[in-house]
């Protein structure tokens, strides 16, 4: 893999690295290190985010020859121009919340959120430095030292807007699917088949994972319920719901959230797509 470019990451004020819950010794030697990231709005984090690293790691375990030492949920930047999108800090909480109750090889990184928008490709690339360059990867019971491979986790609505011309900068595609690859979970409505026949050059980087119990809740439909006063309790996490009804949060769309325009022109091609709930919100 290429070299970092250190000086091109900023780290938001007080920021460190979680890696409390990253396995650093690999069980299996015959096996390759795994780290996935989930990036999304998580607004809220629900369930289902929480069961798409289950599902992966079955996928993972039974279909594949890597070993996972770590999982990251990257909740996106304020900057981020989507509709209903809650503040970082409450966000960042309710990932914490969800995660790290009910989960023991999952973390919440708050870099991207704390900070201007930055790329996917950028994202994973943080991720790869933190872990290999900074952390120095993971090691055999032996003493036998490896890098740890990064890969994206997202819903399969990402893989159809990647499929879609002009949406995703080829050099981006190139740099998440060749560089880094992703593990994809099917969602109801999406043709993953047709969306990576688009992407043929990097399907040996893309790994489909069925829903073997269908599960569509989404963060829209969840703060759908709560402006109609409907119940959440049980698509979230417990923690979760007592935090939303605690601060008040989504009564109505507008209310503590945060819709800012990016200063970067170059990211356009990734914000165009909130406009149909893709990218970020492909992990809803």
């Amino acid at each position: 893999m290429a070299a970092h470019l250190t000086e091109s990451f900023t780290n938001p004020p007080g920021y460190t690295f979680p890696h409390h819950r990253l396995s650093r010794v690999l069980r299996n030697p015959n096996k390759t290190p795994l780290v996935l990231v989930a990036c999304g709005s998580f607004s809220p984090v629900t369930y289902l985010h929480l069961r798409m690293f289950e599902m992966a790691k079955d996928h993972v375990r039974q279909n594949t020859d890597f070993e996972i030492v770590g999982g990251y949920l990257s909740p996106v930047s304020d900057m981020y121009k989507k509709p209903g999108l809650l503040s970082a800090r409450h966000r960042v909480n309710m990932c914490r919340m969800g995660a790290e109750d009910s989960n023991t090889w999952l973390m919440v990184d708050s870099w991207e959120a704390f900070q201007s928008y930055q790329r996917t490709a950028i994202v994973l690339d943080h991720f790869d430095y933190e872990i290999n360059t900074v952390l120095g990867g993971v090691r055999t019971e032996d003493g036998e030292h490896r890098n740890v491979r990064v890969m994206l986790l997202a819903g399969s609505d990402l893989i159809g807007t990647m499929s879609e011309p002009g949406v995703w900068a080829y050099s981006d595609l190139e740099h998440i699917l060749g560089r880094y690859g992703c593990f994809i979970v099917e969602r109801a409505g999406t043709a993953m088949d047709q969306a990576t026949d688009a992407l043929a050059r990097w399907r040996s980087n893309i790994h489909l994972i069925s829903q073997l119990i269908q599960n569509d809740v989404s963060s829209t439909k969840v703060r759908l319920f709560l402006r109609r006063g409907l119940s959440v309790r049980y698509l979230l996490p417990n923690s979760v719901v007592d935090y939303i009804e605690e601060h008040g949060l989504y009564q109505d769309e507008g209310a503590n959230t945060l819709v800012h325009p990016s200063p970067d022109k170059g990211k356009e091609r990734e914000r165009e797509v909130a406009a149909s709930g893709s990218k970020k919100e492909a992990i809803p």
